[in-house]
C-alpha cells in the first residue's frame, strides 16, 4: 500500500493541530511540568510527523504518537542542554521517573486526557494572570490559535500578543501557579473566571467587524468542551447564552457591512439549529434553579428568539429577567437594558426617565451605547433636538467603523 501524499499528510497535520494541539499540549505540561518546554516539544512532535508520515504513512492513532515523540524531544532536549548544565540532570531524572509511573496506554485514555485539558484550562484562567493574558493564553494553548490569528482578531500587532503571552507564562512559573483542577470549595469562584475569560472571547469576536466568527466558533468550542468536562448550570446557561447570540450573525449586518439592529433583523436568517439548542441548554439550567448571570441572560435571548417580531416580544418578561438579573449582578449596563425593555412595554418617555437617571450617575458618560440610547427614544417622542444631540455624543465615543456608520447615517436621517 503507497503512503498517502505529501499534500494530503501536511492537510491531515494541520487539521490534527486544530483539534488536537490542546489535548496533546495538556497532557504534556503534566508529564514535563512545565508549559514552554511542553509547548516547544509538542512543536517538535508535529514538525516530525510533516517528515516522517509522508514516509511511514499516518499512524492509526495519531495523538499517542504525538505525545510519545514530543516527550523523547523533550528529554533529548533536556539532555543535551544537561552537558552544559549539571542542574538539568536532577530534573530528567525526575521527569523520566514521572513518565514511567504512567500507566501503559495512558496516551490513549480520552478521560485522563480530558482532565489534563480541565487543568490547563483552569492554569490559563488562573486569577493571578492579568485578563488580556488569560485570554490570549487560552487561546493560544487552549485552542491552539497561533499568535499571528489571536493579534489580528485583537486588533493588537503579533509582538504585542506574544508579549502578553510571555508575561502570562512568567507569572505561572514565578507564582508556582500549580496545574490542577481547583478542590471542590474554591471550584465555584474559579470556575467564574474560566466562564469570564471565556465570555470575553465570544464578545470580542461577536462585536469584531472582520474576524470575530472564528473567535466566536472558538469561544463556544470552549464552552462545549467545558460543558463536557464540568456539567454544572452555569456553564450550560453561557454555552447557551452564546449560541443563542451567535444565531443572529448573519442577520446583524448588511452585505456592505452596515450595522442592523435587532428591531430590523430578518429573522428568516436566524440560525433555527443554533437557536433550538440554545434553548434547550438554556431551559436545563433553569430547571437547576441553580443557575447565575449567564443563564439569565441567555433566558432573556430566548424570549428575543422565540419572537417573529420586535412589535411581539414579550418586553415585559425581559424587563422582569432584568430584575432579577440585577439583583444578583448589578450593573449599570443592566439597567440600560432594562430601561429599554421599559421603553418598548411602558413608553419611550419612562423609558427616557430611567436612561437620564443612569447618565446624570456619571458611569456610562463614555458609554456611547447608552447615548444612542437616550437618541433614539428622543427621536420616538420628536424631540429631535435632543436627539441629535445625544446621537452626536454617541458618535464622538464609538470606536467600531459599524457602530460610527450607523450612527452617522441615524443623524443624516434627522435632517
Amino acid at each position: 500500500m503507497l503512503p498517502p501524499a505529501p499534500e494530503q499528510v501536511t492537510k491531515t497535520i494541520e487539521t490534527l493541530y486544530r483539534s488536537e494541539s490542546g489535548r496533546v499540549l495538556a497532557t504534556l505540561v503534566r508529564l514535563l511540568g512545565d508549559l514552554d518546554v511542553a509547548e516547544e516539544a509538542m512543536h517538535e512532535a508535529f514538525a516530525a510527523a510533516l517528515e516522517s508520515w509522508p514516509q511511514t504513512g499516518i499512524p492509526d492513532k495519531p495523538r499517542p504518537w504525538l505525545i510519545s515523540t514530543a516527550r523523547f524531544k523533550a528529554i533529548d532536549g533536556m539532555r543535551r542542554r544537561a552537558r552544559f548544565d549539571g542542574a538539568q540532570t536532577d530534573l530528567i531524572a525526575h521527569i523520566e521517573a514521572r513518565i514511567n509511573e504512567a500507566p501503559p496506554g495512558e496516551y490513549e485514555d480520552n478521560e485522563e486526557i480530558e482532565d489534563d485539558r480541565l487543568r490547563l484550562i483552569f492554569t490559563c484562567c488562573h486569577p493571578s494572570l492579568p485578563p488580556e493574558g488569560q485570554v490570549a493564553l487560552t487561546l493560544r494553548e487552549v485552542c491552539g490559535l497561533t499568535t499571528e490569528e489571536i493579534a489580528r482578531a485583537f486588533l493588537v500587532t503579533p509582538a504585542t500578543l506574544a508579549q502578553r503571552i510571555v508575561r502570562a507564562k512568567a507569572l505561572i512559573r514565578d507564582k508556582a501557579i500549580p496545574y490542577q483542577v481547583p478542590v471542590s470549595l474554591e471550584l465555584s469562584d474559579r470556575l467564574g473566571a474560566v466562564l469570564l475569560v471565556v465570555y470575553l472571547i465570544f464578545n470580542e469576536g461577536y462585536s469584531a467587524e472582520t474576524t470575530g466568527a472564528e473567535l466566536s466558533r472558538e469561544a463556544i468550542r470552549l464552552g462545549r468542551l467545558l460543558l463536557d468536562l464540568l456539567p454544572k448550570p452555569e456553564v450550560t446557561g453561557l454555552l447557551g447564552l452564546m449560541l443563542l447570540q451567535e444565531s443572529r450573525r448573519a442577520a446583524r449586518t448588511s452585505p456592505g457591512g452596515d450595522l442592523i439592529l435587532l428591531e430590523q433583523q430578518d429573522r428568516s436568517l436566524w440560525n433555527k439549529d443554533q437557536i433550538a439548542e440554545g434553548i434547550a441548554l438554556t431551559e436545563s439550567s433553569l430547571q437547576s434553579r441553580r443557575f447565575g448571570a449567564y443563564t439569565l441572560q441567555a433566558a432573556i435571548a430566548a424570549v428575543h428568539a422565540e419572537s417573529s417580531s420586535a412589535a411581539s416580544t414579550d418586553w415585559r418578561q425581559i424587563a422582569l429577567l432584568y430584575d432579577r438579573l440585577l439583583r444578583i449582578q448589578p450593573s449599570p449596563v443592566v439597567e440600560l437594558n432594562r430601561a429599554v425593555a421599559i421603553a418598548m412595554c411602558e413608553g419611550p418617555e419612562q423609558g427616557l426617565r430611567l436612561i437620564d437617571d443612569l447618565l446624570a450617575r456619571q458611569e456610562l458618560a463614555n458609554y456611547h451605547l447608552a447615548h444612542s440610547a437616550r437618541a433614539d427614544l428622543c427621536r420616538r417622542l420628536g424631540r429631535i433636538p435632543e436627539a441629535r444631540a445625544s446621537y452626536e455624543k454617541a458618535l464622538a465615543l464609538a470606536l467600531q467603523e459599524a457602530d460610527r456608520r450607523f450612527l452617522a447615517r441615524r443623524l443624516e436621517e434627522l435632517k
